[in-house]
């Protein structure tokens, strides 16, 4: 069985294409850093003057999870310059067993 974590931001519109690289130059490419990450992908969608985002990224275990986030895994970890862009700071994040068919 995997773990699917997903994790959700919310910007202004005007920062969509910054923000999304800075994810991927600090939480994508630290969660490929981490053994036992098996994907990571994120998804956009601008919605007039806000851009949600998601972090989707499959581990084999709690475990492999905790070896990125620490001990309180649903706890959602943040960088410095997310001040900068974020418009909320959503404390947890979701974890969801996943099945493949």
């Amino acid at each position: 069985m995997k773990i699917t974590r997903i994790w959700h931001g919310i910007t202004n519109s005007e920062y969509a294409d910054e923000y999304l690289k800075y994810v991927e130059e600090t939480g994508l490419s630290d969660y490929r850093n981490v053994d036992g990450n098996l994907s990571a992908k994120i998804l956009r969608r601008i919605d007039r003057d806000k851009c949600h985002f998601l972090t989707v990224t499959e581990w084999d275990s709690y475990e492999s999870i905790k070896k990125f986030a620490g001990d309180d895994f649903e706890k959602a970890r943040y960088y410095e310059e997310d001040k900068k862009y974020l418009l909320e700071f959503e404390e947890k994040v979701a974890h969801y067993e996943t099945f493949e068919y």
